[in-house]
């Protein structure tokens, strides 16, 4: 009687859970329908032969078609960490499932390390938006888009969200081949657009292989070193030499975000700048 009970009991609690499961997953029924409609459409592009929409109009009759053996999926060299901006995961899930905001990432790290993938790795993100990185304009096409799931104010970055952060960089870093360098925020692509991610632990990743970061000892810099020439070599846009300083700081020193580089911030200038060359 005792053993009928347990499995009684047993078979209840699955049934919750698969219940609890299912209404999960169904309550985005709508837009992953959406999504995998999109997907089919883009497979199509992909599989007409000869490919829609790319004749070369000067050339009439001249331009044909013959199928290579010889090619692969393009894939992301870069990755771009943001932070939502928002104060749940949830909320930042409905924006990316919203067609009038027009945003979205790969993948988004709740505050308690779970992670949500919602754009297939060789698909095309919208998370970076206008800006420059040495001589990447369009990054969403290059490159992994990771949202943060914090607030840029007063949120903390807990160790959960950090972990689960480092494991799905390993494994985008060695599936990819993505370089060390190619780890930035979108600050760094966008300084006169974007603060993210704010008060980051940039130097933790670094430890861990995603981004460069400047070393415990540092050497002073020779009397002509170009500070500009150094912050355009390492990918900052310095058209705006302001903001780019001020991007340069906020990843790499932090509690200073002035856009004028003090005697210190160019002894991590030029440790960095030797890094990237």
């Amino acid at each position: 009687m005792l053993l009928k009970k347990t499995i009684s009991n047993s078979a209840i609690l699955l049934g919750c859970t698969m219940f609890l499961t299912n209404c999960s997953t169904n309550k985005y029924a709508a837009t992953d329908k959406i999504y995998k409609n999109m997907a089919k459409d883009f497979s199509k592009t992909i599989k007409a032969t000869p490919p829609e929409g790319q004749t070369i109009d000067s050339l009439n009759n001249q331009q044909y078609f013959v199928g290579t053996v010889n090619m692969g999926i393009r894939k992301p060299n870069f990755v771009i960490i943001h932070h939502t901006a928002q104060d749940s995961l949830a909320q930042t899930i409905k924006t990316f499932t919203i067609t009038r905001t027009a945003v979205s990432s790969h993948y988004v790290v709740s505050r308690d390390g779970k992670v949500v993938q919602m754009v297939n790795d060789y698909l095309r993100a919208q998370h970076a938006g206008a800006g420059k990185w040495g001589s990447v304009t369009d990054m969403n096409s290059c490159s992994i888009g990771i949202e943060m799931d914090n607030n840029g104010t007063t949120d903390v970055w807990t160790d959960a969200q950090i972990n689960s952060l480092c494991a799905l960089l390993a494994t985008l870093k060695k599936k990819y081949s993505i370089p060390t360098a190619n780890f930035i925020g979108h600050a760094d692509f966008a300084p006169t657009r974007k603060p993210d991610p704010n008060n980051f632990p940039w130097k933790t990743l670094a430890k861990k292989g995603f981004g460069l970061w400047f070393d415990d000892v540092l050497q002073m810099p020779p009397t002509d070193f170009d500070t500009t020439s150094a912050l355009r070599i390492i990918g900052y846009d310095v058209k705006n030499l302001g903001a780019a300083i001020t991007a340069f700081k906020r990843h790499f020193v932090g509690n200073d975000l002035t856009p004028t580089l003090t005697e210190p911030d160019k002894l991590i200038l030029f440790n960095l700048y030797k890094k990237y060359m």
